[in-house]
């Protein structure tokens, strides 16, 4: 699953996207990156870093735009968010949102006012 990495004062974030299908909503995971394994840095054009646990979930539903979107916050340890992570997240999140309801919206013109 495609992820967008980002580095910020030496630590490594990543933006994961899949539709969790017993919500009927799209998530949007916000997660430290892990240096992949030495055997993978072989490779030239390999990732450096791959998504690790979520600690922060965004669920958009996709099939009720008045379904508000929710922020979920899965961690047993704390995790301190740089801002300027947490404004990279929130607009990824506001994103998938406005792709979510564009979709909608195409799909169902006649629930649209």
């Amino acid at each position: 699953m495609p992820a967008e990495l980002r580095e910020h004062a030496g630590r490594h974030y990543a933006v994961r996207f899949h539709y969790a299908l017993p919500d009927d909503a799209w998530a949007v995971e916000l997660s430290e990156a892990i240096p992949v394994p030495a055997s993978g840095a072989e490779i030239p054009s390999a990732l450096t870093h791959l998504p690790g646990g979520a600690f922060l979930v965004a669920f958009v539903p996709d099939e009720d735009p008045a379904l508000e979107p929710t922020v979920h916050i899965h961690s047993h340890d704390e995790h301190v968010v740089p801002y300027e992570i947490m404004r990279w997240f929130m607009e990824q999140v506001t994103e998938q949102v406005e792709r979510c309801r564009a979709t909608y919206a195409q799909e169902n013109p006649e629930a649209v006012e």
